[in-house]
């Protein structure tokens, strides 16, 4: 058993809580700014928290998940990284290969595995945006392609029901419209196999199926709550996602997502621990053949 302890301490000594807070980073989704977290940021601020929102470029998820990664690179200290709808997306790409991410939170978000796009996991779980948008061509700097713009009309239902129409009329005329790549580029990565989860399924949403919501979280293991709110949760409830936030951001480091469901393999820490348990089977084991072995000699 000895042996048992010593294989097993160091996954165990893995689940202490850091006592620096962690810098939290809000990625805003398509159709949106980062104005869209105000009532999230002002609730971390007052709790101590440094907290980074910045401005999606929403052109292609290659594009803008590279973007959100300098930005993490620019922080010092550990980091939670927040993603609501299209940010989802941007967020398991970001945080690939980055240490000091301790935890994803997904905010109504789209959680793709990789090989797949934010078209191709809706076609699995059809919602009413496909009523909602309308496509405009852009050119910027000798590039074209082409914008989505949420109808005018089409927002209060199906974007944000739980709003007041007077605040989704603003919306409407203030609205940043995301690149079809934003949607089209499928995935190379997968962040949330490897770095603790939470997700926020919005019970209400029409704009992602809260199906496809859950099912996303299913298959990543993440710690899930659901609440009955519109597509913009951050706006419409605040103090929830804000308490999500901070369930992340103070989680043991070992707070890990269960083992995807898309075929993804135990992280080191799980396999310290199966090695500690293996050797206490085989330490168990031996002593048990040992001890039979004397009965039977003490008997004859």
């Amino acid at each position: 058993m000895a042996l048992y302890a010593t294989l097993a301490a160091p996954a165990a000594a893995d689940g202490g809580t850091t006592t620096a807070k962690p810098t939290i980073v809000l990625v805003h989704g398509a159709f949106a700014d980062a104005s869209s977290w105000n009532g999230v940021v002002e609730r971390l601020e007052r709790r101590g928290y440094t907290v980074v929102a910045p401005a999606n470029p929403l052109r292609g998820l290659y594009s803008d998940s590279t973007y959100i990664a300098s930005v993490l690179d620019s922080i010092k200290g550990q980091i939670v990284l927040a993603g609501h709808s299209y940010g989802g997306a941007l967020i398991s790409s970001a945080a690939e290969g980055n240490p000091r991410v301790k935890s994803l939170v997904y905010i109504s978000a789209l959680m793709l595995d990789v090989g797949e796009s934010g078209m191709s996991l809706g076609a699995k779980f059809p919602s009413e945006l496909g009523t909602a948008t309308k496509s405009v061509p852009y050119r910027a700097g000798g590039v074209s392609g082409t914008d989505l713009y949420l109808k005018a009309d089409r927002i209060h239902p199906v974007f944000a029901a739980d709003l007041p129409e007077s605040t989704t009329r603003v919306m409407a005329v203030t609205q940043r419209p995301a690149a079809t790549t934003a949607f089209s580029e499928t995935a190379k990565v997968a962040a949330w196999k490897h770095i603790p989860s939470w997700f926020l399924v919005a019970k209400q949403d029409k704009t992602i199926n809260p199906d496809q919501e859950r099912f996303e979280a299913k298959r990543a293991g993440s710690h899930t709550v659901e609440i009955n709110s519109s597509h913009v949760a951050m706006i419409s409830h605040p103090d929830a996602v804000t308490d999500l936030v901070l369930r992340a951001a103070t989680a043991s480091d070992s707070a890990r997502p269960a083992l995807a469901a898309s075929g993804s393999t135990p992280d080191a820490r799980a396999e310290a621990a199966l090695t500690g348990i293996a050797a206490a089977s085989l330490i168990a084991g031996t002593g048990a053949v040992l001890l039979g072995r004397r009965l039977r000699r003490a008997a004859s």
